[in-house]
């Protein structure tokens, strides 16, 4: 079986093809990125054994991006054997709600009910469904499967899902704890495993997915026990403009006292805050880096509030769990930036967890690296996330266990 899996984002939408068997999905026969999609200078690059490949593309849009994708594989343009035929598509889809809790075939049903869920992820699911849309207008012979951000976490206990409001509320409006970014902490924690090199039975880790959305999620028996992200992806660290946990009384305080509008009030914490706001300069850690390293005061405290709120997590899904084993690193900050996962680690040698700053300052290549001392009791590493693969994996598990096509 041939599967395409499709990763949107705001402005990008990552790809790769695979070749799967009835054991699993082989390596990517290509993978690439249309970048800079709703500008001139969109362009698809992507790399297969014959080499990279950049085009320019008219990509207004993500979902024109996704036709785009779709006829390259179509044509057989992606692969180097232009023989094979495409059979599937995977694409992620970052709320599924409470219903939508595992790789789903996607249906006119499934795409309303995808839509629907707008208000509570309203960057990423209307993006999700268009691209879903595309897929099964471009591709109407091809199994288009809907994989969620939300469904690795349908295992969190009622104890870590449910907010104190009043139960009729909650019940009427769906209000509860989902968590996001299931595929990479699902993927993170499943390469974490294979390196302790036994199940996930018995096993306590945390992974740390940090990028310019970030979230932590504590995992126990290879089950997401609890997570930063709640209703929304606004819940729990500080982000790239995402401004994680505040007071809410103190959004009250802003809609009732200073005028400030929903619309507003949603502007500001989904684009204005994090460390764009923290800084006064940029939502890049790399900026941030570069700026705290030349002086820049906002720029360093943007570092140390970011590092000290995904420390406080840790500390208190190590009391969730009774204990750590591992404790992994993903994502662009994750998985690039040396100095956050030192201050991160930072006082947590009581967990038994100590940096190697020569490991940690030596991380490259494609694999989980081990970046804890020899004498750490508990292991840290760095595991580089291929969202596209667990998606192409998760497709490929739905249509082995009830093929439609």
């Amino acid at each position: 079986m041939t599967v395409l899996a499709l990763n949107a984002g705001s402005s990008s939408l990552k790809f790769a093809l695979f070749q799967t068997e009835d054991t699993g999905v082989g390596a990517a026969l290509a993978r690439g990125i249309v970048e800079r999609i709703g500008t001139s200078g969109a362009q698809i690059r992507f790399q297969t054994a014959a080499g990279r490949h950049p085009i320019p593309v008219g990509a207004a849009t993500a979902a024109h991006a996704a036709e785009t994708v779709l006829s390259m594989a179509q044509d057989g343009k992606l692969a180097a054997d232009s023989k094979l035929k495409l059979q599937a598509v995977g694409c992620r889809v970052v709320h599924g709600g409470a219903s939508l809790t595992e790789p789903t075939h996607v249906t006119a049903d499934v795409l309303k009910a995808i839509r629907d869920l707008t208000p509570l992820a309203p960057l990423h699911n209307p993006i999700d469904a268009d691209v879903l849309q595309a897929a099964l207008e471009k591709a109407p012979d091809v199994a288009v499967v809907a994989v969620f951000d939300t469904a690795f976490h349908r295992t969190l206990p009622p104890e870590a899902c449910t907010y104190a409001l009043p139960r009729s509320l909650a019940e009427a409006h769906g209000l509860r704890r989902y968590g996001f970014h299931g595929i990479a902490h699902r993927y993170t924690s499943e390469r974490v495993i294979e390196q302790l090199g036994h199940g996930p039975e018995g096993t306590r880790l945390i992974t740390c997915h940090l990028g310019s959305g970030c979230s932590v999620t504590a995992i126990k028996d290879g089950k997401s026990a609890d997570t930063s992200m709640g209703l929304t992806p606004l819940e729990g660290l500080v982000m790239g403009t995402r401004s994680g946990d505040v007071d809410p009384g103190l959004l009250l305080y802003l809609l009732q006292t200073a005028g400030i509008s929903p619309a507003d009030l949603d502007d500001i914490l989904n684009h204005q805050s994090g460390l764009a706001g923290l800084s006064n300069r940029s939502s890049d850690m790399r900026d941030l880096e570069k700026a705290a390293a030349e002086g820049d005061q906002l720029a360093e405290q943007a570092l140390m509030v970011f590092a000290y709120r995904v420390r406080k997590y840790i500390g208190a899904y190590a009391a969730i769990l009774g204990g750590v084993d591992a404790l992994a690193f993903s994502g662009g900050i994750g998985e690039h930036s040396a100095r956050i996962r030192a201050d991160i680690c930072i006082g947590l040698g009581f967990l038994g967890l100590t940096l190697d700053e020569q490991r940690n300052h030596a991380v490259a290549g494609s694999g989980p690296a081990r970046i804890s001392s020899d004498n750490s009791s508990t292991s840290i590493w760095v595991v580089p996330v291929d969202e596209e693969l667990q998606i192409a994996r998760e497709t490929h598990m739905l249509l082995h266990r009830s093929p439609r096509h």
